[in-house]
């Protein structure tokens, strides 16, 4: 019996097609690849990227609220305040805040409330860095209602924090402009430099005068709260509390009351005045003028007229004590000081005086046109008579006059805090010459060197520093800023001059006063003055307006006080005009000092 029988269509039916020819292969290579590709991203995501994950998911769980240090205060002397702090409110922002659903709400209220383009906080904010978990400041000194606003939005305006932050104040304003310097957010060149320090967006720091020569002391360190949040960004729990340190608080040499009264004796005239203590180099007092607002830049924006008030072509920010200008007869001091070392003339020299020299067919004119008859070193101190010193620094010579110009401290910086500031001057010499004018030095430019004209240009710091040679008996002094800065203040450097020499030097400066061209300042209201006067002839322009100078110290047998008064193209003289501001300052300071020992 036949149970089966071929299909009369023919072909058999149970053939196998499915897992023939390459389909198995294309399988297994398929999921190798697959699963290839998978791990290799798991891989990237854990182990390349994951710490960038980890902090982004951290970032939306935990966030840290900073903790600004108090800036450390600043005092004078007496203990007077300075500067110091204030706290006005200001309002934050998480720096994810500009990349969330809902920005452009936030950001158009706020622009409305502040004042601000959005662009402008968007901005802000990535530059902090989206995936930065610390708050970023956008705006200070809040007004009330501008707080108000803020409030009344605060379900339209989340992730945004009104805070107390930390602001510079100057009680006395204008006065001490030039010693305190000011603060000012961090550019973004200063934030690249010093990121690794520290310094965060928003920061400031001390851009001039004491704010930046004693920024490291003033600061102080961040502190900050590590704060877990919820979904909706609610705080849960502290996870860490670290409290901010505040900056040290500094004492400055400086006395309010002398720098008050310089302030007011330099009035309207450009110029710079300076107070030494001759001893060791205290500075009691430095103006410069014109001058400047250091509170305008605590504001967070500049008003047009803040701005114009600190730029213009008289320079208000340039420390003007610092700065290199001829130092005219004043100078003569130096010159006197080479001639008696060199061995070339005694303390009891005598030379005829002319009403001009003419020295390798140059003509060389006395002040007063005529000439003073002989004079010794004492008389020509006195009366500043320009062809005595012509003929000492003609027999000297040229380097001679040269080596003790650098003795007294010129041609470089005197040490004071304010390096950045701070004018090394010029000292010209025959390499100086040939360098920049392609000429070799000539008895010209000794005989002009030696009455402080011709290129040599000088400080009223440095000048101050070479006073206080003869009136502390022969030392040069490194004048500084911070009072307990021990090294500083027994630094001293003896110039090595003969005891006549610094007898002739004292006995000069005397005589200026007593008898010479500053007898203004002899006075009953003042003990013993000693004192030098200087004009320097200078151009503004196309019209002749010179400096005028004076530098002075008292007593004169044992001086506390040293002072330097310079006005720039004032016109006026050095004994008409700088001598009796000196005499105003030295009247409040040993009249405030000593009540009822000097005839009011």
């Amino acid at each position: 019996m036949t149970f089966w029988k071929p299909s009369p269509l023919g072909g058999n039916q149970n053939k196998r097609t499915v897992g023939r020819n390459f389909q198995p292969i294309f399988l297994i290579l398929f999921t190798l690849s697959m699963t290839t590709v998978i791990s290799l991203r798991l891989a990237y995501l854990q182990i390349i990227a994951g710490a960038e994950y980890r902090s982004q998911a951290e970032s939306n769980r935990v966030r840290i609220i900073p903790k600004q240090p108090e800036r450390g205060n600043i005092f004078d002397r007496n203990g007077k305040l300075l500067a110091s702090n204030r706290s006005p409110r200001s309002v934050y922002l998480w720096p994810m805040t500009h990349t969330q659903p809902g920005w452009d709400s936030v950001g158009s209220r706020l622009e409305k409330i502040l004042d601000i383009p959005k662009e402008e906080i968007a901005t802000t904010l990535e530059e902090a860095g989206p995936n930065s978990s610390s708050l970023v400041l956008i705006a200070r000194e809040l007004t009330e209602a501008q707080v108000t606003a803020i409030k009344e939005y605060e379900n339209e305006l989340q992730n945004v924090e009104v805070r107390t932050s930390s602001v510079r104040y100057y009680p006395e304003g204008q006065v001490l402009a030039h010693i305190l310097g000011y603060t000012r957010e961090l550019t973004p060149e200063q934030l690249k430099e010093r990121r690794d320090s520290g310094y965060r967006l928003g920061d400031v720091i001390g851009q001039m005068g004491s704010e930046r020569a004693y920024e490291n002391l003033l600061r102080g360190e961040w502190g900050g709260q590590e704060i877990e949040v919820n979904a909706a960004g609610r705080p849960i729990r502290i996870l860490a509390d670290q409290p901010a340190i505040p900056g040290d608080d500094i004492t400055l040499t400086i006395d309010l009351n002398l720098q008050k009264a310089a302030d007011k004796a330099l009035g309207k005239y450009k110029g710079a005045i300076v107070a030494l203590d001759p001893n060791n180099g205290e500075v009691l007092a430095m103006v410069s003028r014109p001058t400047f607002d250091p509170n305008i830049f605590s504001k967070q924006k500049l008003s047009q007229k803040d701005w114009e008030s600190v730029q213009g072509a008289n320079h208000p920010l340039v420390n003007r004590a610092l700065s290199a200008f001829p130092p005219a007869s004043t100078f003569k001091i130096v010159t006197t000081a080479a001639g008696l070392e060199s061995g070339k003339f005694s303390p009891n020299t005598v030379l005829q005086t002319y009403g001009s020299l003419t020295i390798s067919g140059q003509r060389f004119g006395e002040w007063n046109h005529a000439g003073f008859g002989p004079l010794g070193f004492v008389g020509a101190m006195q009366w500043s008579s320009d062809t005595f010193f012509y003929q000492i620094a003609r027999s000297v010579g040229g380097p001679t006059l040269i080596e003790w110009t650098r003795k007294f401290g010129f041609g470089e910086r005197t040490g004071f805090e304010f390096t950045t500031e701070e004018s090394r001057g010029l000292v010209p010499d025959d390499e100086w010459k040939r360098r920049t004018q392609k000429m070799p030095w000539t008895i010209g430019d000794t005989i002009n060197m030696s009455i402080g004209q011709g290129a040599l240009l000088t400080t009223p710091l440095q000048v101050a520093v070479m006073f206080a040679v003869p009136g502390n008996g022969g030392y040069r002094v490194q004048p500084h800023l911070l009072k307990d800065n021990q090294e500083a203040k027994s630094w001293r450097e003896p110039v090595n001059m003969k005891p006549a020499t610094l007898k002739v030097l004292r006995d000069g400066l005397r005589r200026v006063i007593t008898q010479g061209t500053a007898q203004s300042l002899n006075k009953p209201t003042l003990p013993p003055v000693a004192g030098k006067t200087g004009t320097a002839e200078a151009w503004q322009g196309k019209v002749k307006r010179n400096h005028a100078w004076f530098g002075g110290y008292a007593p004169a047998d044992k001086p506390e006080i040293l002072i330097v008064a310079f006005t720039e193209h004032s016109g006026g003289g050095g004994g008409s005009l700088a001598a009796p501001m000196v005499l105003e300052i030295l009247e409040d300071y040993f009249q405030r000092k000593y009540p009822g020992k000097f005839q009011p």
